[in-house]
């Protein structure tokens, strides 16, 4: 009876700490009605990544906004990037290349490809699976400077699920702005 009474009690503590089931990431597929969609002003609001390379750049990015508009070719985005890092501004305008088949998107930069997909969300995020390494690596953007609760849980349970603790996860801060916009 004892044995019993103490499986009883601590089954609802053990299937509490049972770890949070994983939904896949997702992507979506790239076609004419999603493409325009991205279109438009972004505001880079956190990201994770064990890439060294990516750790740098995370650790240094205090401000990010980037928009897409329409490139010269039907499978090309402008993109133009107004980046704070530390106490430097920097304005990048770039190509990135957009594979329908495999929705997938790539851009190169100083010889080196970085390609993503994008995952399925809230049509006001954008949350980016960067795939061509072999370090897990995820990003999220959004049309405002500010996310709402559900969505940063959104974006941290995929990084959980990922394996990226709290402390692995770099925010940038609406109050660091480019003097670009404003701040």
């Amino acid at each position: 009876m004892l044995a019993t009474l103490t499986l009883f009690l601590g089954l609802p503590l053990a299937l509490a700490t049972e770890p949070q089931s994983c939904a896949p990431l997702v992507p979506i597929t790239f076609d004419n009605t999603t493409i325009p969609q991205i279109l438009g002003q972004w505001f880079y609001i956190a990201g994770a990544s064990r890439y060294p390379p990516h750790l740098a750049e995370l650790r240094a990015v205090t401000f990010a906004a980037f928009s897409f508009s329409p490139g010269s070719h039907e499978d090309e985005l402008n993109c133009t990037e107004i980046i704070r890092m530390n106490e430097t501004c920097v304005v990048k305008n770039s190509t990135i290349q957009v594979f329908q088949q495999n929705s997938t998107m790539a851009h190169v930069e100083n010889g080196v490809v970085s390609m993503a997909r994008l995952i399925q969300s809230d049509k006001d995020l954008l949350i980016l699976n960067h795939i061509n390494i072999d370090f897990p690596s995820l990003s999220l953007s959004a049309r405002t400077p500010n996310v709402s609760k559900e969505h940063m849980e959104e974006f941290k349970a995929h990084l959980q699920c990922l394996g990226f603790t709290e402390d692995e996860v770099f925010h940038t801060s609406i109050e660091v702005q480019t003097p670009l916009q404003g701040g």
